[in-house]
């Protein structure tokens, strides 16, 4: 702990407002002197910093602990104390009462999924029939399929285009199979955008499943986000669905785990019902979810007998999959070079290019919104390229190319710097609103809608293909995307993506940021970026502070 007695200048410029307020509103509550005060006021500070930068915890030494048990303020043992404290110190770390509730909850409910075992009889026919034989070779779908067949809890994992959706419409195949009797299950997602892609890759591997038409009925053809799944209750932090008034489904598919929180996860595990299964599906090596935790990260750690790797990957041009391995290798070098050669796959953009470049790529978008072509039709030539930046603010940011684009490609329909609502303007919803059916990532576009005699309205495809409108008025609150930072374009894909990096370095960037950005194109890649900034973000691994595997390692030593 740093041995300071007072939120200096320095220190207001580390924490923010809402760290400084926080601490001394706790500090002043606990039975301390002036001197000691001030010292938990640090701490506390630095607590709610990392828990807005995603961490669950901090780690403390021993005379942090000390001060924080004579405050008054803290438990360590929570389970047994009959008085609630807001703040839990676990072995050497310090939580927030909340979240080390969500973190004990979760894993004592995943410990409870990852013994539990599923005897079948009939498997290997099954798994022969969809996977083929394993005689030669290891088949890592075929060992996917067969954890999720004889385990309540299975992780699989693997980078894009490794084909786990696939993988994942043979496996409900095959739990439909052997079951005794239908299986309901549920497919979600943490955002709009991946239960979209979810749904659509479900209908394009059922279509090819060589399988009886009533094994197809009973895979579910529909995926939605795990906010309604649960039953969200908005302004509320609850759900409609909890232990005590669990999820009706036998099995829970959640494809882009990586995305989901701590406490999202938390609250899905208590909400499934007894004897329930759940399978995870995401990118271990992708960012971290936007809250707090890294839970499919820590579960991978945690439970390998639980989880499988898939290795191969189908989609991936040769050139984007090298350079995402070098990233997730942090090989700079190798990265840069791959970038370097320029074969029309992967290439390096200079800065002056960088506004012509996207105004050039949205040429067939503007024809098509002056045409005043078919929604489906705009949409899909606009989701064909997307510009991703590091950071929201500054030179380079999300925010400062929108404007310019904005201006370039729709200036004659801006109004005193203002964003204004115009044919072809694309944009993200960055609230959830379960009344309308629109949640935070969810992209539309405004056109003139022809039943209404050509007032504007704004289109969003959902998940079952299905186009919604809205008047401009109704929607949440949402922003303008001809770009978007990289965290926003998780559970997305495109046919080609820019990746834009400010000319400086800054804590936002790191190696999984990059992975994350370049996993998001299929065929072409473009990065607007100075080596040294490149190489210092490729050098930087995030890690969070969590206590999750810890849990299961000492669940291990005990039993």
């Amino acid at each position: 702990m740093r041995e300071i007695t007072a939120l200096t200048p320095n220190e207001d410029e580390i924490f923010s407002r809402l760290d400084i307020a926080f601490a001394r509103f706790l500090s002043q509550r606990a039975t301390l002197d002036v001197a000691k005060k001030k010292k938990l006021e640090i701490l506390l500070a630095a607590l709610s910093q990392k828990q807005h930068q995603g961490h669950s915890c901090i780690e403390i030494d021993e005379s942090d602990k000390n001060l924080l048990l004579d405050s008054g303020l803290t438990s360590e043992n929570p389970v047994i104390s009959s008085q609630t404290y807001p703040l839990i110190i676990e072995q050497n770390r310090l939580y927030l009462q909340r979240y080390w509730h969500y973190e004990d909850r979760l894993a004592n409910q995943i410990k409870q999924f990852s013994q539990i075992s599923k005897p079948v009889i009939s498997l290997d026919s099954a798994l022969e029939r969809y996977f083929g034989d394993c005689k030669r070779e290891i088949n890592w779908q075929r060992e996917a399929a067969k954890i999720a067949a004889q385990q309540a809890f299975c992780i699989i994992t693997g980078g894009p285009g490794t084909g786990k959706t696939t993988t994942i419409c043979k496996i409900l195949a095959v739990l439909q199979e052997i079951a005794d009797e239908p299986l309901l299950v549920a497919l979600a997602a943490p955002t709009g955008k991946a239960a979209m892609r979810l749904q659509e890759a479900i209908a394009l591997n059922l279509a090819g499943l060589d399988c009886p038409d009533g094994i197809k009925e009973q895979i579910p053809h529909t995926a939605i986000t795990l906010h309604r799944l649960l039953g969200a209750k908005p302004p509320s932090p609850y759900f409609r669905h909890d232990a005590k008034t669990p999820l009706v489904f036998d099995l829970v598919v959640v494809d882009e785990a990586s995305m989901v929180d701590l406490a999202l996860m938390s609250k899905l595990a208590d909400a499934l019902k007894p004897g329930a299964r759940l399978i995870l599906l995401g990118d271990k090596d992708q960012l971290a979810s936007v809250e707090s935790g890294a839970v499919l990260a820590d579960l991978i750690a945690a439970l390998p007998d639980n989880t499988v790797e898939l290795r191969q990957s189908y989609r991936f041009d040769d050139g984007i999959k090298k350079l995402a391995d070098a990233v997730n290798q942090q090989d700079h070098e190798v990265a840069w070079h791959i970038l370097s050669i320029n074969d029309g796959v992967a290439g390096i953009l200079g800065q002056a290019r960088l506004m012509p470049y996207i105004v050039g790529q949205r040429d067939d978008y503007v024809a098509l919104v002056n045409a005043k072509a078919e929604f489906t039709e705009v949409f899909r030539a606009f989701t064909r390229f997307q510009v991703l930046c590091s950071n929201r603010h500054g030179k380079n940011g999300a925010l400062e190319i929108n404007t310019a684009v904005e201006k370039v490609l729709f200036g004659q329909h801006l109004k005193y710097g203002a964003a204004s609502w115009y044919p072809g303007r694309p944009v993200m919803v960055l609230q959830n609103n379960p009344g309308l059916h629109l949640y935070n990532g969810d992209i539309g576009i405004c056109l003139p809608d022809k039943e209404q005699n050509g007032n504007l309205m704004v289109f969003f495809q959902r998940p079952d293909g299905a186009v919604k409108k809205y008047l401009p008025a109704r929607l949440p609150l949402c922003e303008t995307v001809f770009a978007m930072t990289i965290h926003k374009s998780q559970g997305s894909e495109f046919e080609e993506v820019l990746i834009v990096l400010p000319d400086t370095i800054n804590p936002v960037l790191s190696k999984e940021l990059l992975y994350t950005a370049i996993t998001r194109a299929r065929k072409k890649i473009n990065i607007v970026a100075e080596e040294s900034v490149f190489a210092a973000s490729i050098n930087r691994k995030m890690a969070r502070i969590t206590g999750l595997v810890d849990k299961f390692r000492q669940f291990n030593a005990n039993y």
